[in-house]
C-alpha cells in the first residue's frame, strides 16, 4: 500500500508536543522516568530522555550504546500523524536489520504493552505515533566548521556501507511519496519555491533546479533504484572522536525518510552536506563521492546524474525550509539551519555541469563514454599563425621554475608583458604555452588556490597580424575582441583579436578570421564541445578536470602540446624509490616547493605559503644580493681554506665583531651545525683533558656521533635517553612552563639540581669538560630558560674547571630580535659559542667562535680544515648574510614584528583556550598547544592536524618540542607585518573553524 505522499497535502507541522509531555510519554508508555530535552527535527518531535537504571521499567532492556551504567538515555520520537503505521513499522524493522549486519544504529525499545510502536493525545486532541529509542552516544558532524578529507571520506564510506546494505532490505511502508526524495525534488521545488522571500532569489533558484532538472532528464531512467536511508548527512552520523579531535562518522541515526529511491540519490544527499563545512571549496565532497564509489561503484548514468542531483538537494533544502519556518513559526530548528542550506544550494550550484562531471570523473578514474573522442583535430588543419608555422618565434616561460622570472619579477603586474616584449625583439612571435602553472598569477598571501593553471595559448605578435581558421568551421559568436568558431565536434575561442565577421558566417581552413589586435595578445582556448564556456585559469585542483574540457589547442597553431606535471606524488614517489625510509619529510600530502622569495615558498602548482618554519633562510629566500655574491665567487675560484684568500678573513673578522665580549675572538669554520657542536665538545675535551659533558634533557644538537651523544630529545630518538654514552650526564630541562620547577623561584631550584648532580659521586665528578645547551631551548619551541639560571649554572661548571658551550645553531644571528646573540639575552658569556644554519642562508656553513687559548689546543692533535665551510664561495655567502642583515634592519626587524606577533597570539590565547602558551622572543617562539591548562596534556595529535590545514589555508608551520604539540615559529628574518597577520589570521580560523 502507498504510504505518505507529500503532494497531497499542505506541508507537514511537527506535533503540539512540550517537554513535559514527553516525560510523561517515557513514564506511562515506556516505564521510564527522566527529564526531556528538545532535539531538532523537520516535521517530527524528538526528545532527549536522561534516567537512571533504577528509574528503567520498560519491559525490554534497551540494546546498543545505552546499555549498561548507572545513567540510561533515549530518544523519544513523537512521529507526525501523517505517516502510516507500515512506514514507522519498516523504520524500526531497519534499524534491527542493520545492526544484525554490525552497523551502530539506534534499537526500538518496547514499551509496557510489549509493543514498540505507542500512541499518545496531543494538547489538540490528535493521536500521535510515540516511539522510544536508543541513543546512539558521540557526536554528529553538524556543528563542526571545517571537515578534513579523512572525515569526509569516512562520511562517504558510511553512507555507501549502509547503501549495500539496504539493497537487501524490504519491508512494506517504503512505497512513499517525500519531498526529499530527489525522484520528486523539481516537482517539489515547483510547489515551494513561492515561499522563498525574494523575487530574484526565486527567479534563480527556480533556474538552476530547471536546468538540473533537465540535465538530470538524459539518464534518469537508467538510475538503480532500491532501499535508501534518505539523510545520511553531517547531523544525522554519529562519531568517534579521534586524538586529533577529527570526528569520523561510525554510526547512522534518522530513519525517517527511509522508503525505496535512486540509490546514487543516498550519495547525493551525503556530499551535498559536506559543502556547508567548506562553502568555498565545493569539489571537497569529491573524497566522499570517491570513498561511496569504493563500496558501491557507480554507474556512468549514476555519474551523470550526481552534480545535479547535489544541485537539487539544495534546492530542496532551501525551498522546503523557508516553508518550514513560515507554517511552523516556533521551530528553531529549520530556522537555525536556514544558512547552512543556503549555503549549500548556492555552493553546489557555483560548479558547472561541465566542470563538475569532469571532476567527479577525474576522481574516479572514469572516463566519460561518448562513442567517439569529441576533441580530435581534424585530419588537416592550418596553422592559425603565420609566424608560428615558420618557426619565428620563441617560447616564453612564465611558470614557477622560471629563470626569467628571478629577483622578485614575478610580483610586478607587467612581468608578462615585458617578458614577452624582449621577446618579441628578437622573433616575430612570442608563445605562452597551454598548461603552465604561472608564476606571474600567483598572490603572495592567500588562503584559497589560486587560479594558475593556463588554459589556453597566448600569443604576442605584432598588431594586424592575420590569425586565420584552422580548419573549416562557422562563427557562434562575436563579441568585444572575442571570437567563438565552432569546428568539427569542438569549439574555439579566440581572444585579442579585430574581426569583421558575424555570426553564422562560414570560413574554410587557412581563411583569415581577424588580426592581432593593438594590445596584440591573442588567446586561443580549444573547447571539448561547443557551447562550453571555460576559464582562462583554473586551479591545481581542478586542473585535470578542465583539462579535459578545455584540452592544448597546440597542433591548431602548429605547434608541439607542452608537457605539465599535475601531480606532485610523482616525484614523492621518486624520492621514496631512492632514499631511505627515515628521510623526514613534511606533510602527508607534501607539495612540491621548487621556489621561495623572501618569507615565501611556492610550490610546483603556483601556490604561495608564508614560511614560517625556515630559519635557514635567515634573510629570506632567493635573495638577489646573497644569490650574486654566490654566482660571482663561483664564477672566480672555490677551493679549501689550505689556500690564502681574502674572503676567509674578511667572513672571520665579520663574525668577531659580533661577537658577545672580546674575549671571543677566534672562528673555526665548518659545514654544518652537527660539525660545528662537533668540533665545539673536541676542542672542550683537549682544553680541559677531561671527558665527561652535561647536557640538558630534551635538546637536539646534531647528528655527528659526538652532537648525536649530547642529544636527547625522543622525538629525535625514543631511545636517546637510554642510550647516552657515559660520558654524557644529562640535566633537567629549564621548561618553567611545564617542567620540574616553575614559577619564580624557577632558576635557583633548576640550578639547585644541577649543583647536586655535580656534587653526586655518580656525576661528572673532577672528570667534567663541558656544559652544553642552547640559550633559548629551540627544540622545546622557544622556551626562554627562566632568568638568572645560565648565569648561576656558568658559575658552577667554571668553578669545576670545565667550559661553556652555547649552542645559538637556531637561536641566534639576530633572531631573538632585542640580541644577536642568545646568550647576550641570558646575560652570560660562553666559552665556545656554536652557529650555523642562517650563517649561509642554506649554504652549508657553520663557525665555532671561542677564546684564542682554546682554540690553539686544537694545534696539540694536529692540523684542521673544512673542505667546504672555509672555502671561498661559503665565506662570500657567510659575508653576504652579515651585510644583509646588517643593511636592511633584518634583527631590527626581528624585534619589531616579533613584537607584534607575540601581541597578536597573546590575544588568541585568550579567545582559544588550546594554546596553553606563547613561548620566545623575537622570530623565534612556539605556541604550545594543550588540551587541558591545568594538566598541561600536550595536544600533541591536534598540532599535527591544525599543521595540515594550515597547509591548505597558505602556512607553512610544524610541530616541535619533545611532545610535537608546538608550533614552530621561525621565519626568515624579512618576515612582514602583513605575513606575519596572514600566519595568526589562518591560525584563528583554524582554531575557530576547525580542522
Amino acid at each position: 500500500m502507498p504510504g505518505f505522499d507529500f503532494f497531497s497535502g499542505q506541508g507537514l507541522v511537527r506535533p503540539d508536543i512540550t517537554a513535559a509531555d514527553a516525560e510523561s510519554m517515557a513514564s506511562s508508555l515506556f516505564g521510564i522516568t527522566g527529564t526531556a530535552r528538545e532535539l531538532g527535527s523537520q516535521q517530527d518531535r524528538n526528545f532527549l530522555i536522561t534516567t537512571t537504571a533504577a528509574a528503567t521499567a520498560a519491559t525490554t532492556a534497551p540494546t546498543g550504546d545505552s546499555a549498561g551504567g548507572a545513567t540510561q538515555r533515549y530518544v523519544l520520537k513523537v512521529d507526525n500523524p501523517a505517516f502510516s503505521a507500515a512506514e514507522l513499522a519498516a523504520q524500526d524493522a531497519v534499524m534491527v536489520f542493520l545492526t544484525e549486519r554490525g552497523m551502530r544504529v539506534p534499537q526500538p525499545v518496547r514499551g509496557l504493552n510489549g509493543l514498540s510502536r505507542q500512541h499518545w493525545h496531543a494538547t489538540n486532541a490528535t493521536l500521535v505515533p510515540v516511539r522510544l529509542l536508543t541513543f546512539v552516544e558521540g557526536p554528529s558532524l553538524e556543528a563542526r566548521g571545517y571537515l578534513a578529507p579523512p572525515v569526509v571520506r569516512a562520511l562517504g564510506r558510511l553512507s555507501g556501507t549502509t547503501s549495500l546494505h539496504l539493497r537487501d532490505f524490504a519491508a512494506d511502508g517504503l512505497d512513499r511519496t517525500l519531498q526529499w526524495d530527489l525522484r520528486n525534488a523539481k516537482a517539489v521545488i515547483d510547489l515551494l519555491v513561492r515561499w522563498v522571500p525574494a523575487e530574484e532569489t526565486r527567479d534563480q533558484l527556480r533556474a538552476i533546479a530547471d536546468s538540473a532538472a533537465a540535465r538530470l532528464a538524459t539518464v534518469a531512467s537508467a538510475l538503480r533504484l532500491q532501499t535508501i536511508h534518505g539523510d545520511i548527512t553531517d547531523d544525522n552520523v554519529i562519531c568517534r572522536v579521534l586524538p586529533n579531535g577529527h570526528h569520523v562518522p561510525e554510526g547512522v541515526i534518522d530513519f525517517g525518510d527511509l522508503a525505496t529511491g535512486w540509490l546514487v540519490a543516498e550519495l547525493a544527499v551525503t556530499a551535498a552536506s559536506v559543502l556547508h563545512h567548506m562553502p568555498d571549496d565545493p569539489l571537497a565532497a569529491l573524497e566522499a563521492i570517491v570513498a561511496f564509489d569504493e563500496v558501491v561503484p557507480l554507474t556512468e548514468a549514476e555519474i551523470t546524474a550526481l552534480w545535479p542531483l547535489i544541485v537539487l538537494r539544495g534546492a530542496v533544502l532551501v525551498a522546503s525550509g523557508e516553508q518550514q519556518v513560515q507554517i511552523d513559526a516556533d521551530n528553531d530548528y529549520a530556522r537555525h539551519r536556514m544558512d547552512a542550506e543556503w549555503q549549500v544550494f548556492a555552493a553546489a550550484s557555483a560548479v558547472g555541469w561541465e566542470e563538475a562531471d569532469a571532476a567527479i570523473r577525474q576522481a574516479l578514474g572514469r572516463r566519460r563514454h561518448t562513442g567517439a573522442e569529441h576533441t580530435t583535430v581534424p585530419e588537416t588543419t592550418v596553422p592559425m599563425i603565420s609566424a608560428l608555422a615558420d618557426g619565428d618565434y620563441e617560447m616564453l616561460d612564465f611558470a614557477v621554475t622560471s629563470p626569467a622570472l628571478a629577483d622578485g619579477l614575478w610580483q610586478t603586474t607587467d612581468a608578462e608583458w615585458r617578458l614577452a616584449q624582449a621577446a618579441l625583439a628578437r622573433r616575430g612571435a612570442a608563445v605562452a604555452p597551454y598548461g603552465q602553472f604561472r608564476l606571474t598569477r600567483t598572490p603572495p598571501h592567500s588562503r584559497r588556490e589560486p587560479d594558475t593553471f593556463a588554459l589556453f595559448t597566448e600569443v604576442f605578435l605584432p598588431a594586424g597580424s592575420v590569425i586565420v581558421a584552422p580548419a573549416a568551421a562557422s562563427v557562434t559568436e562575436i563579441g568585444g575582441d572575442t571570437l567563438l568558431l565552432t569546428l568539427a565536434g569542438f569549439g574555439l575561442r579566440i581572444g585579442g583579436i579585430v574581426s569583421n565577421l558575424v555570426p553564422g558566417a562560414a570560413v574554410a581552413a587557412g581563411e583569415p578570421v581577424g588580426v592581432a589586435g593593438p594590445v596584440a595578445r591573442v588567446t586561443v582556448q580549444k573547447l571539448a564541445r561547443p557551447g562550453l564556456t571555460a576559464p582562462h585559469f583554473a586551479q591545481a585542483s581542478r586542473a585535470a578536470a578542465w583539462a579535459t574540457l578545455a584540452p592544448d589547442p597546440a597542433r591548431l597553431l602548429g605547434l608541439a602540446p607542452q608537457a605539465s606535471v599535475v601531480d606532485p606524488a610523482i616525484e614523492l614517489a621518486r624520492r621514496g624509490a631512492v632514499m631511505a625510509a627515515a628521510q623526514e619529510k613534511y606533510y602527508e600530502r607534501p607539495p612540491q616547493i621548487e621556489r621561495g622569495w623572501q618569507e615565501l615558498l611556492i610550490d610546483t602548482h603556483g601556490r604561495s605559503y608564508v614560511d614560517m618554519v625556515n630559519n635557514v633562510a635567515v634573510i629570506g629566500h632567493s635573495h638577489p644580493r646573497f644569490t650574486r655574491a654566490v654566482s660571482d665567487q663561483l664564477a672566480l675560484l672555490n677551493t679549501n681554506s689550505r689556500f690564502l684568500y681574502s674572503a676567509l678573513a674578511d667572513l672571520c673578522e665579520h663574525i668577531v665583531a659580533t661577537s658577545p665580549d672580546p674575549i671571543l675572538d677566534t672562528v673555526l669554520l665548518v659545514n654544518s651545525g652537527s660539525e660545528a657542536v662537533d668540533l665545539a665538545l673536541r676542542l672542550a675535551r683537549i682544553h680541559t683533558g677531561r671527558s665527561n659533558v652535561v647536557a640538558l634533557r630534551e635538546g637536539y644538537h646534531g647528528w655527528t656521533s659526538a652532537s648525536d651523544a649530547v642529544s636527547t630529545s625522543a622525538f629525535d630518538n625514543p631511545f636517546s635517553l637510554a642510550s647516552r654514552p657515559d660520558w654524557v650526564h644529562i640535566a633537567d630541562v629549564p621548561n618553567s612552563y611545564r617542567g620540574t620547577h616553575r614559577g619564580a623561584g624557577a632558576a635557583g631550584e633548576y640550578a639547585a639540581d644541577l649543583a647536586r648532580m655535580l656534587a653526586d659521586p655518580d656525576g661528572p665528578g673532577e672528570d667534567l669538560a663541558a656544559f652544553i645547551c642552547e640559550p633559548v631551548l629551540g627544540n622545546a619551541g622557544g622556551v626562554v630558560p627562566p632568568a638568572g639560571y645560565l648565569a648561576r649554572v656558568y658559575e658552577q661548571v667554571r668553578a669545576r674547571g670545565a667550559l661553556c658551550i652555547a649552542d645559538e645553531v637556531q637561536v641566534g644571528y639576530g633572531r631573538l630580535g632585542s640580541h644577536f646573540w642568545g646568550v647576550q639575552q641570558q646575560g652570560v658569556v660562553p666559552d665556545i659559542l656554536t652557529v650555523a644554519k642562517a650563517m649561509g642562508n642554506g649554504y652549508p656553513l657553520g663557525a665555532v667562535l671561542t677564546r684564542r687559548d682554546i682554540a690553539e689546543s686544537l694545534a696539540g692533535e694536529g692540523n684542521f680544515f673544512s673542505s667546504a665551510g672555509g672555502s671561498p664561495v661559503s665565506c662570500v655567502a657567510g659575508l653576504a648574510v652579515l651585510d644583509v642583515i646588517r643593511d636592511e634592519s633584518l634583527q631590527q626587524n626581528a624585534d619589531a614584528v616579533g613584537r607584534h606577533l607575540a601581541g597578536r597570539l597573546a590575544e588568541l590565547a585568550e579567545r582559544h583556550p588550546l594554546i596553553g602558551m606563547v613561548h620566545g622572543l623575537g622570530l623565534y617562539m612556539g605556541v604550545e598547544l594543550v588540551r587541558d591548562r591545568d594538566t598541561l596534556e600536550p595536544a600533541a595529535s591536534e598540532t599535527a592536524a591544525i599543521c595540515e590545514r594550515m597547509l591548505k589555508l597558505g602556512v607553512i608551520v610544524q610541530p616541535t618540542s619533545e611532545r610535537q604539540n608546538v608550533l614552530k615559529i621561525k621565519p626568515p628574518l624579512c618576515l612582514s607585518r602583513e605575513s606575519a597577520d596572514f600566519f595568526v589570521d589562518r591560525l584563528d580560523e583554524v582554531l575557530q573553524g576547525g580542522w
